[in-house]
């Protein structure tokens, strides 16, 4: 059995017919969205409604995380100005009173997810273009302290889901099937859009500090974090190397909870041969109505903003964008659910198959 395709974040729009080459030839290829860019080199905003879905849930349904979650500081070594904004932000949330006694959490939501066909001048913007698209959804999500998550996201009937056993990433899709990630284990973003406040200040807790910024009108405090070189070579192939990706919090300087997270991941595609193209994914969300669950502060609401910028000298009719949009909300949120067991974060058969607990490293590249 040859190797599953790595876990993508960025558009994959000819999944469907790399599977059933993969199906009659009897192979199984790493087919991933850098294939279809090496012949298709036209601007997003031409897909039709069935490609748009794909594009929607893959970039917006399951993204994750710059960087994996370091184990905490204790809270009285505080030796650094993001380590004492953080110090504010678990105090802000109440989440102190849950280090130690918190095994799970359970969250279910609806999502409302958009392609804009004419974007404005960036994440985040009040100027909006023609959507081409807009369908609502739903998603359940359980994570596991630390690593351990699960989503599962319907969207117009369309159903994606990922997790982590806390060894190895992997995503499912119905027109490709399962997809192992690349890289070291990381959280899923959408759980630290204020969903666990102790999982945003375990990776926040390292940050470097960049200043004040006034976004959104809420003057915040900043703090930046960036996937290490290392990192980036896990996540990079031969074909496709990921240059940056790096991620800015933006803490309130008024009650110090976390209020919009912007960030930005630079990918350089080049196959033998020819000029070399690049994708920029800028992803901003601002994160709101927060509300207590058993006396911790948790975001229920949100807003999220993604601009693709393809770019590179061999585009001839210069750069392409894309932009999508998604509006959230949390329906249910709960800590410590019965039942939930380390049996359900089991990867789907094909990943345990590609990458057995006995020999798999998760520092190590999955191919």
């Amino acid at each position: 059995m040859g190797r599953l395709a790595p876990l993508s974040e960025e558009p994959n729009i000819n999944e469907e017919e790399d599977a059933t080459n993969r199906s009659s030839k009897g192979i199984m290829r790493s087919q991933t969205w850098r294939k279809w860019i090496k012949t298709h080199l036209t601007s997003l905003a031409i897909f039709n409604k069935r490609s748009d879905f794909k594009v929607l849930l893959s970039v917006l349904g399951c993204p994750l995380f710059p960087v994996a979650a370091l184990p905490k500081l204790p809270l009285n070594e505080v030796s650094s100005t993001a380590q004492y904004i953080i110090k504010h932000f678990t105090a802000a949330t109440g989440c102190r009173k849950l280090e130690g006694k918190v095994k799970n959490i359970f969250a279910t939501g609806k999502v409302n997810m958009a392609m804009v066909a004419d974007p404005g001048p960036g994440p985040g913007s009040s100027t909006s273009g023609a959507t081409t698209i807009s369908e609502k959804g739903c998603f359940v999500m359980w994570q596991m302290i630390p690593n351990k998550w699960l989503i599962e996201l319907v969207l117009d009937g369309h159903k994606i889901a990922a997790g982590s056993d806390g060894n190895v990433a992997w995503r499912h899709t119905p027109w490709l099937g399962a997809h192992a990630a690349k890289g070291g284990v990381r959280p899923l973003r959408r759980a630290l859009q204020g969903l666990d406040p102790m999982a945003i200040s375990a990776v926040f807790a390292p940050a470097q500090y960049m200043g004040e910024k006034q976004i959104s009108g809420v003057d915040c405090f900043v703090l930046k974090l960036s996937a290490s070189q290392t990192d980036l070579s896990e996540r990079s192939d031969s074909t496709a190397e990921i240059i940056k990706h790096v991620i800015f919090g933006y803490f309130s300087q008024r009650n110090g909870l976390l209020v919009h997270l912007e960030d930005s991941y630079l990918t350089r595609i080049q196959s033998p041969g020819a000029y070399p193209t690049y994708w920029e994914t800028t992803m901003s969300t601002k994160i709101e109505d927060y509300g207590t669950v058993e006396e911790v502060m948790i975001a229920h609401a949100g807003q999220t903003s993604v601009v693709i910028t393809q770019f590179g000298d061999n585009l001839k009719t210069g750069s392409a964008i894309t932009r999508l949009e998604e509006t959230w909300s949390i329906d249910d949120l709960a800590f410590n659910v019965e039942g939930l067991s380390m049996d359900c974060f089991i990867p789907p058969r094909e990943v345990q198959k590609e990458h057995p607990k006995k020999t798999l490293d998760w520092r190590s590249p999955l191919h």
